[in-house]
């Protein structure tokens, strides 16, 4: 598991099949209308062994479990690989959640030796496009209409340095 330095002290951990409910309960309050189904998750989660990367961001809430605050994907084919979701809850947002789930993607993208990393985000979704470009995402294009009609989507990448490259 992997701390993470935010208020909470959040931790970072794989997604797994017993979260499906609580993830499908934010995706609901963070995307509404668009929000995908339970179902999708769990297609997500069974899907080509190592093509995959669900992570969850909880913390430790006043009983005696966790409650999960946060939670991203990647899909990953050859060298490139897709952010298929990322979302905070709104009473989290702005202490480091978001970016910990990012890095943990970019990492796994990294650790699998992929070069590029894409992802659509809403274009008026002002501090998501912020924590792509703090971490070099730039935007190549933009698809209208793509989250309904007046609503775009931009397009980003971000290129990933190979291993022999990082400092």
């Amino acid at each position: 598991m992997t701390r993470v330095s935010v208020e909470e002290a959040a931790t970072l951990r794989p997604m797994r099949w017993w979260d499906i409910e609580a993830v499908s309960a934010l995706e609901r309050e963070v995307f509404g209308a668009t929000a995908w189904s339970a179902e999708l998750f769990w297609s997500e989660l069974v899907g080509v062994p190592g093509t995959h990367c669900y992570l969850v961001a909880d913390v430790l809430g006043s009983g005696d479990g966790s409650i999960i605050v946060g939670y991203a994907g990647l899909s990953r084919t050859g060298t490139d690989a897709d952010v298929q979701t990322l979302a905070v809850a709104q009473a989290h947002r702005g202490h480091g959640v978001g970016a910990a789930l990012l890095d943990g993607l970019l990492d796994h993208a990294k650790g699998r030796g992929c070069r590029r990393v894409f992802l659509e985000v809403a274009a008026d979704a002002a501090a998501a496009r912020a924590l792509y470009a703090s971490r070099s995402f730039s935007v190549i294009d933009t698809r209208r209409d793509y989250y309904g009609p007046g609503a775009d989507a931009l397009v980003m990448r971000a290129s990933l340095p190979l291993a022999s490259e990082q400092p």
